[in-house]
């Protein structure tokens, strides 16, 4: 889903970053006020675009704020902008031989698949496609973490702070096994309505007509299959 977040507070310590980040990450302000920083070139003026890229901010080992469009050697380090990892159409990733992350969040995703009937490989599969198993991921509308769970979904399925690994692992497999139970166990309809949304799936009656959520959907398949058989 394309996605953005606020950071108005930072524009003044974008600029004293080093020039070449300057050159490379754009503040964008839009219409309403919201501003974004984004390191990918837009198609139109004010509209940043919605290609998988992410923004990391950290200090540099002068103390400096400093902004990178690659993940920053220094352990401690915030992502700004962050889009769904296996949504862009043109993706370059070998998505049947890219490394897994077997292993990670076992216990909470175990826990979680049991309580609602999901099928573990499953839950893996949506993580990996949302956020690369990147529990500080923020997505430029603010959907947060894991499992990428939106402000208002996360509400709905009880979760109070989506940051929380666990919680938003909880959070996600709920409304995952929503979607499931919505579209009778079709799994490709019910990861089509996690990516677009349930009412976007019932107008088009299968799979919107999206190239970003037939993409996610076939590589959640993929991704599925080699999490089942690892």
């Amino acid at each position: 889903m394309p996605r953005f977040i606020i950071l108005p507070f930072i524009a003044a310590l974008l600029w004293c970053s080093t020039p070449t980040m300057a050159d490379t990450i754009k503040r964008i302000v839009h219409p309403d006020g919201r501003v974004e920083f984004t390191n990918v070139k837009s198609d139109s003026p004010g509209r940043a675009s919605s290609k998988n890229e992410t923004v990391f901010r950290y200090k540099d080992n002068n103390g400096i704020v400093a902004y990178s469009g690659t993940v920053p050697s220094v352990a401690d380090f915030d992502v700004i902008s962050f889009h769904c990892y296996a949504c862009n159409p043109d993706s370059s990733v070998n998505w049947r031989t890219t490394p897994l992350f077997a292993g990670r969040y076992e216990s909470e995703i175990k826990t979680a698949a049991q309580e609602h009937g999901v099928d573990p490989a499953l839950v893996r599969a949506v993580i990996h496609a949302e956020s690369a198993f990147n529990e500080k991921a923020l997505s430029p509308v603010g959907a947060q973490g894991l499992m990428q769970l939106m402000p208002g979904t996360a509400l709905e399925v009880g979760v109070q702070n989506a940051m929380v690994a666990a919680d938003n692992i909880r959070g996600g497999v709920t409304y995952l096994a929503k979607m499931l139970d919505r579209f009778k166990g079709d799994t490709q309809l019910a990861t089509a309505a996690y990516n677009a949304g349930p009412g976007t799936v019932n107008r088009y009656g299968g799979i919107p007509p999206y190239a970003e959520t037939k993409a996610y959907v076939e590589r959640v398949g993929i991704l599925r299959e080699r999490y089942a058989s690892n």
